[in-house]
C-alpha cells in the first residue's frame, strides 16, 4: 500500500513524525493524513494553527450529522486530529490542543458480521472463468488463507516470502503498531499457498503475494479480488475480508477454541476485544434454535 501524501507540507510532516517516531503503519499514517486535510478543507483552507475549540465541536458536529459517518469513523477521525494537535503543540506550533476536550461519540454496540460455514464454503468454492492459471491460483491462495489465518487485509499482503512456513503451517505477521505474532493456517490453505507458489513469477520482490509483474499487491487491489469473488458468489450477505476474519473467530470459537488463543491469533491487545464473538457465537445459537424446533415452526 502506498502512502498518502498530503499536499499540505506540515500536515505531510506529522505523517512521517507518526511513521518514524511513533513507529505507524502506511495504513494509518495515511489515514491521519486524510483526516487532517478532510478538517482543513472544511475550514476553508485556513491555516491548522488557527483552529479553535469551537471549530472542532462544530466540525465534529457536522460529522455525527452526515449519515455517511459511523460513530466509529467519527471516533477516528477525533483521534487523527488529537495525535495531530499534540504533535503541533509539541513542535511549538501552537499553545494548546483545541481537541482535547472534545468527547467523542460512544461506540456503537452492534455485533460483527459473520458468514456461517456454508456461506464461507460457497465464498471459497467460487470460481471465476477466463483467468489465466497463475492468477487462478494466487486468488485461491488469498482466500483460503484469509479464512484460514483471519489476518486483515493489511497484514495479507504484507506477508513476504520468509514470514511463511508451509511445512509447518505457521507464519510472522506484522499486525497493527508493527507488533509481531505468530499465526496458524490449515491443510487447505496451504495446499492452495504450494499451488501458488509453483506459478509465482520469478522476481526480486520478496512479497509473498505479487502481481502479474512480480510486484507485491497492495491492500486495495487485494480487495477488488476479493469484491469479486464475494459478487459472483451469489452471496446475500456483504461479505469482506473483515467479515471473514470475523467469521475465523466466531467458527473457532463454536467448534471448541479458547478466548484466549483466538486473542493471540486475532492480534487484539485486549481479551475484552475478543469476546464480542462469545456474543456473535450466541446470537448464531439463538437463530439456529428458532429455525430447528419444531413447535414454533408448526402452523397455527
Amino acid at each position: 500500500m502506498s502512502l498518502y501524501q498530503s499536499p499540505v507540507p506540515e500536515v505531510a510532516d506529522f505523517q512521517a513524525s507518526i511513521r518514524l517516531e511513533r513507529g505507524q503503519s502506511v495504513r494509518t499514517a495515511s489515514e491521519y493524513g486524510r483526516d487532517v486535510d478532510a478538517f482543513r478543507r472544511w475550514l476553508g483552507g485556513a491555516p491548522l494553527w488557527q483552529a479553535s475549540a469551537s471549530e472542532m465541536r462544530r466540525y465534529v458536529m457536522h460529522l455525527m450529522g452526515d449519515k455517511a459517518y459511523t460513530a466509529a469513523s467519527v471516533r477516528r477521525k477525533i483521534a487523527s486530529l488529537r495525535a495531530f494537535f499534540t504533535w503541533q503543540k509539541r513542535e511549538g506550533k501552537r499553545t494548546d490542543n483545541p481537541s482535547a476536550e472534545i468527547r467523542p461519540p460512544k461506540p456503537e454496540k452492534r455485533l460483527p458480521k459473520v458468514l456461517n460455514e456454508s456461506e464461507v464454503d460457497t465464498l471459497l468454492s467460487t470460481t471465476i472463468a477466463g483467468r489465466s492459471e497463475f492468477v487462478r491460483l494466487r486468488d485461491r491462495a488469498i482466500l483460503e488463507l484469509l479464512y484460514a489465518s483471519g489476518i486483515r487485509r493489511a497484514e495479507l499482503v504484507g506477508l513476504n516470502l520468509d514470514d511463511v512456513d508451509l511445512e509447518r503451517r505457521r507464519m510472522r505477521v506484522i499486525g497493527k503498531g508493527n507488533k509481531q505474532r505468530v499465526v496458524f493456517f490449515n491443510h487447505a490453505a496451504a495446499e492452495a499457498m504450494t499451488l501458488y507458489l509453483g506459478l509465482r513469477p520469478r522476481t526480486a520482490d520478496q512479497a509473498f503475494f505479487v502481481g502479474r509483474t512480480g510486484r507485491r499487491l497492495n491492500a486495495d487491489y487485494a480487495g477488488e479480488i476479493f469484491r469479486l469473488f464475494a459478487r459472483l458468489s451469489g452471496l446475500s450477505k456483504h461479505a469482506t475480508p473483515h467479515v471473514l476474519r470475523h467469521s475465523f473467530a466466531t467458527h473457532l470459537l463454536e467448534n471448541g477454541a479458547d478466548l484466549m488463543t483466538i486473542k493471540e491469533l486475532l492480534g487484539h491487545e485486549s481479551l475484552a476485544t475478543t469476546q464480542i464473538y462469545t456474543n456473535v457465537s450466541l446470537e448464531h445459537m439463538r437463530k439456529t434454535y428458532d429455525e430447528a424446533h419444531p413447535r414454533d415452526r408448526r402452523d397455527g
